[in-house]
């Protein structure tokens, strides 16, 4: 597992010039389906750090994307946010960026999926159309032209949270929309779970997690593991030889 400088790959003059990421390795010669990773809006945390060795073990060589490479959360959410609310710009840049590192690697199998969490999750589903072979969304926001954002997306799996306050009928919604647009699809909507219920710890500044409880954030070890087994039968499905 190691950082990974990926300055110089796509187009600098759009994405974070000075880009950076996680990689987290299979164990073995390969070769290895990939796996962009998009985090939370807390950055690329050890959590997060952890989701990708998490996938590694389950034998796919995950590039964790730092979206806040450029200065950290303070400089970039603005940003960041931006680009959710257009669909283009920086991030999609990095996300593409690190796309190609991926497919470029002597590792990889020629298969590249892309899973986000949080606010990562509403990046992943934007990003399914740009030459991705599955997706993973995990309590994504939702962009307000849904059935326009999916078309052409690659094959998706989601899991949301009912406890999830900030997120009220995202699985129904998204699930309406794949089936609109036929394109292959699994999402479910956990009765326990809130939103970032994947995590195996709370994240945040400490003053905020009693609200955070609150709004139905925070981890769910009742549910996560049957999530995760959704995500790697989804991506074995689609990306493994």
């Amino acid at each position: 597992m190691t950082h990974v400088d990926l300055s110089g790959t796509g187009t600098a003059a759009v994405g974070s010039k000075n880009l950076r990421g996680y990689l987290a390795t299979p164990t073995g010669t390969g070769p290895f389906p990939g796996v962009v990773m998009i985090h939370e809006v807390f950055g690329l945390s050890d959590q997060i750090r952890r989701h990708a060795d998490r996938l590694a073990a389950a034998g796919y060589l995950t590039l964790a994307v730092d979206l806040y490479s450029d200065g950290g959360p303070r400089r970039c959410l603005v940003g960041t946010v931006k680009s959710m609310m257009t669909g283009e710009g920086r991030v999609f840049a990095d996300i593409a960026a690190a796309r190609s590192w991926l497919q470029a690697s002597a590792l990889s199998n020629g298969r590249t999926g892309v899973i986000g969490f949080c606010m990562g999750g509403g990046f992943a589903l934007l990003a399914a159309n740009d030459g991705f072979d599955a997706a993973s969304v995990n309590y994504g926001r939702l962009p307000r032209d849904l059935e326009p954002a999916l078309r052409g997306a690659c094959p998706m799996v989601a899991n949301y949270g009912a406890q999830d306050r900030t997120l009220r009928d995202a699985a129904a919604r998204l699930e309406s929309a794949l089936a609109a647009v036929g394109v292959a699809h699994d999402v479910k909507e956990f009765p326990t779970a809130g939103h970032s219920f994947l995590n195996d710890q709370e994240e945040g500044p400490r003053a905020l997690r009693p609200l955070a409880r609150v709004m139905g954030i925070g981890p769910d070890p009742a549910a996560a593991p049957e999530a995760w087994r959704r995500i790697e039968d989804h991506f074995a499905r689609y990306l493994k030889d």
